[in-house]
């Protein structure tokens, strides 16, 4: 798919014949690929040519359509699991008032710069402005944004069974949002800089400096986890124990003992030089990323490292694993999809690069139940993707870089900033995480 910046996407294709019944022609416009058609009703397709005989469209990226295995899974370092009957999704809207988002049968020239006025919060002229506040084929919009952090945002979570969404940021604060009304419900100050956040239970985690800061948001209990030396960059559960990435390269594991009520130390994982900014768990290994620029798999039952990657030149920022994959992303300026040879190791199959660095990835579903990849860059963008193709499926622009996407129930996600600013989206039907 072509990815003009601030073009729109229709879907008016017709019969495969040269000419539809209302004598449209069967090509796609000229200036239509270039965002610049302004001809309506126009006499050519604004979208793609139909699909092929033979099921086929576009190139077929990293893998082909017999790559989907069902039960297959976007996982990474944060929260993915939640209950979805828990969550009420209006942030502050009744749903008879929430963007709709219909099939519109006219194109705007849209200018692909950017809207100086929208960056700085005032542009009057919302959805009928000339110049670029965010575009998308599959029409998720913005439902609010979430103000108050000083600082950049470095984690969002969700705790199942809550209805409170919690960020973090670098300003030193955990600010606690109402999903129902969308407002502030409480700030906690955290005395240093928040690296992460993570939920899984009843528990919601903070990395802090030195420190991992656990509460349980049904008891009210409070616990401190010392150990980490450094900024502590990543968090993730798997096989019932709680990993921290830490600045130093260590990356430290607890196990909560239920007849004490407390987290008791359990491994150190030793082998990166450099900090562990990215964590995830899939099955009985763990993947870590790391600013020395390699991947590491680790076994979660002998907790040894069992291979190293290196396939990229710059800090690996982000890792995530979909079906039988593992995703990874760097500031060297791609994503990299591994998969495992016929001896076990993982190799890199396909690599995806961009025009700058990427901070970090976050997979879902989209409103046709088809996976997607979205994609925080340096400039201020996220781009989303879809699976396997890498075919783009639209652009989300922010004010400075986007540190932290989190999923949610029904269809919502959440981006937060380095201004500080937290935002709720929502795809036009309801989406579910991949699990």
């Amino acid at each position: 798919m072509d990815a003009d910046g601030g073009r729109r996407i229709f879907n008016r294709l017709g019969p495969s014949s040269s000419s539809d019944s209302n004598g449209r022609q069967q090509k796609v416009c000229f200036h239509w690929e270039r965002g610049k058609c302004t001809r309506n009703p126009c006499p050519f397709l604004h979208g793609e040519l139909p699909t092929a005989a033979n099921g086929k469209r576009g190139h077929q990226g990293f893998g082909a359509e017999d790559n989907y295995r069902g039960g297959g899974g976007l996982r990474r370092s944060g929260n993915y699991n939640f209950n979805n009957s828990n969550h009420n999704n209006s942030w502050g809207r009744p749903q008879s008032q929430q963007p709709v988002s219909g099939n519109r049968t006219f194109v705007r020239k849209v200018d692909k710069k950017i809207c100086s006025y929208w960056l700085q919060g005032s542009c009057r002229y919302g959805d009928t402005c000339k110049f670029l506040h965010q575009w998308s084929t599959d029409s998720f919009t913005l439902l609010t944004p979430l103000e108050g952090h000083k600082q950049a945002v470095t984690g969002i979570t969700l705790p199942s069974g809550s209805d409170k969404l919690y960020s973090g940021s670098e300003d030193e604060t955990v600010r606690i949002w109402d999903c129902q009304s969308g407002q502030l419900a409480g700030v906690v100050n955290m005395g240093c800089s928040v690296g992460c956040m993570l939920s899984e239970g009843p528990w919601v985690f903070v990395g802090l400096t030195n420190l991992v800061k656990a509460w349980n948001i049904q008891t009210s209990m409070e616990l401190s986890l010392s150990g980490p030396v450094g900024q502590v960059y990543s968090l993730v559960v798997g096989n019932d124990l709680l990993f921290a990435g830490n600045k130093d390269g260590s990356i430290l594991a607890w196990k909560f003992n239920a007849a004490t009520n407390c987290f008791e130390p359990a491994a150190s994982l030793l082998g990166h030089t450099l900090a562990v900014v990215t964590l995830v768990v899939s099955g009985n290994k763990m993947y870590s990323g790391s600013m020395d620029h390699t991947i590491r798999v680790w076994s979660l039952e002998t907790m040894q490292c069992i291979q190293t990657l290196t396939g990229h030149n710059h800090v690996v920022t982000s890792v995530l694993c979909w079906d039988q994959f593992l995703l990874s992303a760097s500031l060297d300026n791609t994503v990299k999809v591994w998969a495992a040879t016929e001896a076990g190791n993982l190799e890199v199959t396909y690599t995806h690069t961009e025009e700058q660095g990427l901070i970090t990835l976050c997979g879902m579903h989209d409103s046709e139940s088809k996976p997607v990849l979205l994609c925080s860059c340096n400039d201020n963008s996220v781009r989303v993707y879809d699976l396997p193709s890498f075919s783009e499926r639209g652009k989300i622009f922010s004010k400075e870089e986007v540190r932290s996407i989190q999923i949610g129930p029904g269809g919502l996600f959440f981006t937060g900033d380095g201004s500080g600013q937290v935002r709720v989206w929502k795809w036009s039907a309801e989406s579910t995480a991949t699990s």
